[in-house]
C-alpha cells in the first residue's frame, strides 16, 4: 500500500515527530508508515485523514500486489 503521508506532512509543515505526538505514536511509526513497512490501523489511518483534512483513500492507496 502507498501512502503520501510525507507530502501530507510537508505540506502542513510537520515534522515526523510533531505529526507523531498530534496523533499520539512513536516518531518510528510515523517513519515506518512513510517507508511502506507498516499498514496502520483503522483508527490511525483516520486520525491521519482527519488531520490532514483527506478522506483515507486521498492518503492511502491501493498496489496491485495488495
Amino acid at each position: 500500500m502507498k501512502n503520501s503521508i510525507k507530502v501530507e506532512r510537508a505540506i502542513h509543515s510537520l515534522t515526523q515527530e510533531q505529526l507523531a505526538q498530534k496523533l499520539g505514536v512513536s516518531r518510528q511509526t510515523i517513519h515506518a508508515i512513510e517507508a511502506n513497512k507498516y499498514v496502520p490501523s483503522t483508527v490511525l489511518a483516520l486520525k491521519l485523514a482527519q488531520l490532514f483534512d483527506k478522506q483515507v483513500g486521498e492518503i492511502f492507496k491501493l498496489e496491485e500486489t495488495d
